[in-house]
């Protein structure tokens, strides 16, 4: 529990607006995202994201945050990773997340779910274009085995709840479903499959 709270810094409007969209997402949630909800301070917005299947992160849990300034929805929140991470676009140490959506490309109308969506995408594809983590982003791009080991390896330590694999099933907002069961073939395509639709989603994010 913070020991002051967020969102006496936030107009009633905006308050109310974070308080239903905490409850839509607990009521419907996203698919392998479960949000922490602070009932004590609406602006204290962390969740869970599983691992996508086909990724060096599958298998995972990993909790992200997000940290709302006080002129929020003008401005964009700051998204963290507070669970470790191996990731192009997730800073070392401080967990802090490069995506478009939380900088140029922020709309006052974009709410938690579109944040949350964009973030979970994009462990399935990185981009190293825009790389926070410069080893991560080099290694993805010069030496993909090499980038995926070592992502693995942090998932294991740092994110593994238990030693069960998750449903190998993920979405995106444009329907598509990577399947991962059947072995290293259907994995392999499970993954560039999720990697192409969330490439495509994260053009339109």
């Amino acid at each position: 529990m913070l020991a002051s709270s967020n969102s006496e810094n936030l107009s009633p409007q905006v308050v109310k607006r974070l308080t239903k969209e905490l409850a839509d997402l607990t009521a419907n949630p996203l698919e392998d995202v479960k949000v922490l909800v602070n009932e004590s301070d609406v602006t204290d917005i962390q969740a869970i994201i599983n691992g996508p299947a086909g990724t060096p992160y599958a298998g995972g849990q990993f909790v992200v945050k997000l940290s709302l300034s006080k002129d929020f929805p003008a401005s964009p929140p700051r998204g963290f990773f507070l669970t470790k991470v191996f990731h192009p676009n997730v800073a070392s140490p401080s967990g802090e997340i490069c995506v478009n959506t939380l900088k140029k490309d922020w709309t006052p109308d974009l709410g938690i779910r579109h944040i949350l969506l964009t973030i979970k995408c994009l462990l399935i594809a990185p981009n190293p274009e825009s790389a926070l983590n410069e080893e991560a982003g080099r290694l993805l791009m010069e030496d993909y085995d090499s980038y995926a080991k070592r992502a693995k390896m942090i998932t294991e330590v740092h994110a593994m709840a238990s030693s069960s694999q998750p449903d190998a099933a993920e979405r995106c907002t444009d329907g598509s479903v990577a399947d991962a069961k059947g072995g290293p073939a259907a994995a392999s395509n499970a993954q560039k499959k999720a990697r192409a639709a969330s490439k495509k989603m994260l053009k339109r994010l």
